[in-house]
């Protein structure tokens, strides 16, 4: 049931509305926020954890400047490249966007693809040990010497169930699953489980939305379209240009950091150190970026509470149900204009 549909949410809730604005990257969810906002009266809460950080701006799809023009983002180049954020530090810094947006009696449109941060923001976070800069650095050195599969191996033997929906090939998440075990001594999923029913929620009456194609061949083809446009736009420059910086060039492990893990960066960061040639470069991006949709898409089927829709070809649902959301006397006349591409 969708969330504004729970019982003691419904039209007498007099909580702020809310738009979270869900689905896997190249679903279209940039031009519909966009959209939204300048017609709704919306500012936009960027939910993406590439776009966090400064000079991430042509492979992250970061919204350009006229984009930004358009309406008024949020949570957008926060931390240097060599910096890290984490999940709490997003919930934190986006609910004190969030309350300065609906202070000014406008619409907050939560859009993006990263579930941990979805989730740390709508539902708040487990209060489990903080990050530790000594165990972190010391299982980056693990990982260095023996690869994040063996790392991962050893999560699945203190905590098989963390292990079971975490990817062997996922960096960031082994690491705080270990480091939440090597630090309490306790499972993250054990710390996740026993804080479920105390996690401090967004205060606010959500219409959670997926967006994505029905057609699982035609975000591919979107993906690889849009890869292509990153490389003429500059793409390899830019990434060039992150290299150069003396604090990356000085980092004894810069694709240990999570902004150049992230998709595309990293097989660029490769590509430049002379790993294969310019077309398995392109192929390796378009690949990695396929994997993350699909990592996505196993996280959104996991929303329970969102409705869904493609946006190319349920239009008109998708404006019935933000009409029934906001009211329709605040949608009447006014179609949506975005452009899914």
């Amino acid at each position: 049931m969708a969330t504004e549909d729970r019982p003691g949410t419904g039209r007498d809730d007099r909580r702020p509305c809310a738009i979270a604005l869900m689905g896997p990257t190249a679903s279209g969810k940039t031009a519909l926020a966009l959209d939204w906002a300048e017609r709704f009266d919306g500012e936009i809460v960027s939910v993406d954890s590439a776009l966090v950080y400064c000079g991430l701006d042509i492979g992250a799809a970061k919204p350009d400047a006229a984009e930004q023009a358009r309406a008024r983002h949020h949570m957008l180049d926060l931390r240097a490249p060599w910096e890290t954020y984490s999940a709490a530090d997003f919930a934190r810094d986006a609910r004190t966007a969030i309350d300065g947006i609906v202070a000014r009696g406008r619409l907050p449109i939560l859009a993006g693809g990263t579930g941990l941060y979805f989730r740390a923001l709508l539902e708040g976070l487990a209060g489990m040990p903080a990050a530790d800069a000594e165990v972190r650095a010391a299982i980056e050195a693990e990982a260095r010497a023996r690869g994040w599969p063996a790392l991962h191996g050893e999560l699945a033997g203190v905590d098989p169930a963390a292990a079971a929906r975490i990817d062997r090939n996922d960096p960031q998440r082994i690491q705080r699953a270990l480091e939440v075990w090597r630090i309490s001594g306790r499972p993250i999923s054990a710390w996740q489980h026993d804080a479920a029913a105390t996690r401090a929620r967004l205060p606010l009456r959500v219409l959670k939305l997926v967006v994505a194609p029905a057609d699982r061949a035609v975000l591919h083809e979107r993906i690889a379209r849009r890869f292509d446009a990153m490389l003429a736009a500059g793409f390899l420059d830019e990434v060039r240009a992150l290299r150069a910086l003396p604090a990356l060039q000085a980092h004894p492990a810069p694709l240990d950091l999570p902004a150049i893990r992230a998709v595309g960066y990293r097989q660029a960061w490769e590509y430049l150190d002379g790993q294969g040639s310019a077309a398995a470069f392109r192929e390796r991006g378009i690949a990695a970026t396929r994997q993350l949709a699909k990592r996505q898409g196993t996280w959104l089927r996991g929303e329970l509470d969102a409705r869904r829709f493609d946006p190319a070809m349920q239009s008109a649902e998708l404006e019935r149900a933000i009409g029934d959301f906001l009211g329709r006397a605040a949608t009447q006349g006014r179609p949506t204009r975005a452009r899914v591409v």
